[in-house]
């Protein structure tokens, strides 16, 4: 019997000297592969065009027109400042303290969970006015709040059964706030610097509870809620420490309408009355909050970029399915053996290309945009200049730049796996786009889990209100409000970005090209 030797094929080995097949030199091949082919250069100049132009139309589509009066905070933030106020001018230093004992609506219904009750040491009883306050909350415990926007937790003590001791003790533009349950044993909240309180201030009692709507959102429809009104708080042990020009306490509402103003008052005025015992019982409403209702101007300035996504996902994915479509990337991987530097190669060469067309097409849509608006009726006090070199407009712009060249490189690496153009387009609609259509129209628990687990999470970049944890508000995706915070949201697409460049690198050394 006759033994036929088996012959053994070496593998291939490049007859290109190592270093020309370095990644560098990978690098310029994949480019040069890029600018070589019209149609891709083609799509390229269409999605940095139609993202320009639909952000034009998208912001001549917006107009306000005149509002209600609105109120400035010392940051230049547009801010609520309504509220029952009993006060005494304090010259100076000095410690005003009170005890809480008790806050409930004043028409019987559920209390708004951000009702307040506390003191409060303010420069001027003009609104929007630099201030701090310690309060006590019905389910948010104690705080410390100054200058509307910052906000410190303190004890969780339910209100309804523990009565809560406050105080706040002034020193200059230092201010400290302090809580007790037995006005002996004190907790320190917090000591902060409040600028702009001049050497008289308004010390005293304040009691608010903003009203809110509650949106439900089903298949069949929306519907809205009012809550919030008016609060009636209880207080006693109230003391002020320090020099004063007035003997009694007086009392206003912050935020009343003057008599010129048409605008109704919802609850109507704000009492306080006074025991013979020494307790004070307040009635009021409103807020001391920021205004976080107005439109977001830096959002409203990037919706061609949800149509520039179109095209760059097509870029993305052509880069590497015509290879496949016409066998050429047998040829490649000949010429570089090494399968993931030439899948790191595109990448880098789509996702540079997309990157530096997206942002430049980024910055003059938002800049146009902006111009339309303000020609529009979105100017200022209500609505501040942004600058292009300025958080959050600045963030938005190159953050929108880099969604676009995710997606790019998201598309590159699906197409690597299914290697067709038009499954792996669909298949990026389906992740990035879909969602974000969706949410428009699910109910809104489910629509906020779409923006949460989906790469449509990313168009959270785009947000440019901040939405503080001490104000209710309805957080709907089409006022573009999404459920993540700006950086967390991009960071789930780049989550699946790099899933697929994984998943794209594994499917290389597996298959055959």
């Amino acid at each position: 019997m006759t033994t036929t030797p088996t012959r053994t094929v070496p593998p291939y080995r490049s007859a290109l000297h190592p270093a020309r097949t370095g990644f560098g030199r990978l690098l310029r091949a994949e480019w040069a592969k890029f600018w070589t082919v019209r149609a891709w250069l083609l799509v390229l100049a269409i999605a940095a065009v139609v993202t320009v132009v639909v952000c034009q139309l998208g912001a001549s589509g917006s107009s306000v027109g005149g509002g209600p009066m609105i109120t400035i905070g010392p940051g230049g933030e547009v801010v609520n400042d309504a509220f029952r106020f009993t006060y005494r001018p304090l010259a100076g230093d000095g410690t005003v303290t009170a005890r809480v004992t008790g806050l409930k609506a004043a028409d019987g219904k559920d209390l708004e969970p951000w009702a307040k009750a506390g003191i409060i040491v303010k420069s001027s009883l003009k609104q929007g006015s630099p201030y701090a306050a310690v309060m006590a909350t019905p389910a948010h415990g104690v705080r410390m709040q100054w200058n509307f926007t910052h906000d410190t937790a303190g004890p969780g003590s339910d209100l309804a059964k523990t009565p809560q001791w406050l105080r706040l003790k002034r020193l200059g533009e230092k201010l400290t706030g302090y809580a007790s349950v037995d006005g002996q044993n004190w907790t320190r909240l917090g000591e902060v610097r409040v600028g702009g309180m001049g050497r008289t201030v308004q010390v005293g009692l304040f009691v608010t509870a903003p009203a809110h709507q509650v949106v439900h959102r089903s298949f069949g429809g929306t519907s809205e809620v009012q809550g919030g009104g008016e609060a009636a708080g209880t207080f006693d042990h109230l003391t002020l420490q320090g020099s004063s020009t007035a003997t009694r306490w007086a009392a206003a509402d912050i935020g009343a309408p003057g008599p010129n103003d048409p605008a109704p008052r919802n609850g109507g005025p704000g009492t306080t009355e006074v025991s013979a015992t020494g307790t004070y019982t307040l009635t009021g409403h409103g807020d001391i909050a920021p205004e976080e209702n107005s439109p977001d101007m830096v959002q409203m300035s990037f919706q061609g970029v949800f149509m520039g996504l179109l095209f760059m996902a097509a870029l993305g994915t052509l880069f590497v399915t015509t290879e496949y479509k016409r066998g050429l990337i047998r040829t490649t991987f000949t010429a570089a053996p090494s399968r993931l530097k030439v899948l790191a190669a595109k990448a880098t060469v789509i996702g540079s290309v997309t990157f530096t067309t997206g942002l430049l097409a980024t910055a003059i849509g938002f800049t146009l945009a902006q111009k339309t608006l303000r020609s529009n009726g979105f100017k200022p006090p209500e609505f501040p200049d942004i600058s292009l070199f300025q958080n959050p407009a600045l963030r938005a712009v190159v953050g929108s730049a880099v969604l676009l060249s995710l997606v790019a490189v998201l598309a590159l690496a699906l197409g690597v796996v299914l290697r067709s153009s038009a499954g792996t387009i669909a298949t990026v609609v389906v992740l990035v786009i879909l969602p974000q259509i969706l949410s428009f129209a699910f109910p809104l628990p489910a629509a906020q889990w779409l923006l949460r687990v989906t790469p449509a999470a990313a168009f959270a970049i785009q947000q440019g209100v901040t939405y503080y944890p001490q104000v209710r508000h309805n957080c709907l995706p089409e006022s573009g409000c999404y459920p993540l915070t700006p950086y967390h949201g991009l960071a789930v697409l780049v989550a699946y970005t790099a899933a697929a460049l994984l998943l794209a690198a594994w499917t290389l050394r597996r298959r055959d090209a």
